[in-house]
């Protein structure tokens, strides 16, 4: 699969948590470029490099299709996607643990009183490997967004989802019952990377590498 573009393409993410520390990142890498909100591809003005801001849950779409080169994205969606990407390098921000959580008052004390449970989130695949992993009979209520408010509406008796400080959580009278993962942003890159792209980039990561 070849591009068409001979210009190095990194996938970013185009709103959310990652987005300024991942642009703060290329900036130190020496890459120079004017972005704004809606910029979808903005190219560097020192380099071969186009910025691609797109969804971050589908970066490793991006990559495994060859439409970009290297990605930031946090490692639990490589992990959600069951993704194979070759980690260039941790990054050291967008830290966050994917987790349980129940209500203050739930009779929930312990994973294994998950069974039978409903647990809402948007990390299935993820959830569904922990509760296979531990023998745990529960369902799985597919949700996009708002995780947090779905005990509160009767949809499920737990969530699972991504928590940075725990305060989201709190705020909606929820509080962790167990922590399934730790992750933060990671550097990936294309697996049919051309050596001569892969050469070039990484004149520019020669310093953090």
């Amino acid at each position: 699969m070849k591009q068409k573009n001979n210009k190095i393409r990194i996938a970013i993410q185009n709103s959310g948590r990652l987005r300024e520390s991942s642009l703060d990142f290329l900036k130190s890498l020496g890459l120079k470029f004017k972005i704004t909100e809606r910029s979808l591809i903005t190219p560097c003005l020192n380099a071969d490099v186009d910025i691609l801001s797109v969804r971050n849950s589908d970066i490793p779409k991006y990559l495994k299709n060859n439409s970009a080169d290297y990605g930031i994205v946090g490692e639990n969606v490589l992990i959600e996607n069951k993704s194979k990407l070759k980690i260039m390098k941790r990054l050291g921000f967008g830290l966050c643990s994917l987790v349980i959580a129940i209500p203050k008052k739930s009779k929930i004390v312990s994973p294994s009183d998950l069974r039978d449970e409903r647990i809402a989130t948007s990390y299935k695949n993820t959830l569904k490997n922990y509760l296979k992993k531990n023998k745990i009979n529960a369902s799985i209520v597919n949700i996009q967004g708002s995780v947090e408010i779905c005990p509160s509406i009767n949809l499920s008796d737990a969530i699972c989802d991504i928590t940075q400080s725990g305060n989201t959580l709190k705020e909606n009278g929820l509080k962790i019952l167990e922590k399934i993962l730790d992750s933060e942003a990671v550097l990936v890159k294309n697996p049919y990377l051309s050596q001569q792209k892969k050469t070039y980039f990484e004149r520019f990561m020669k310093n953090t590498l």
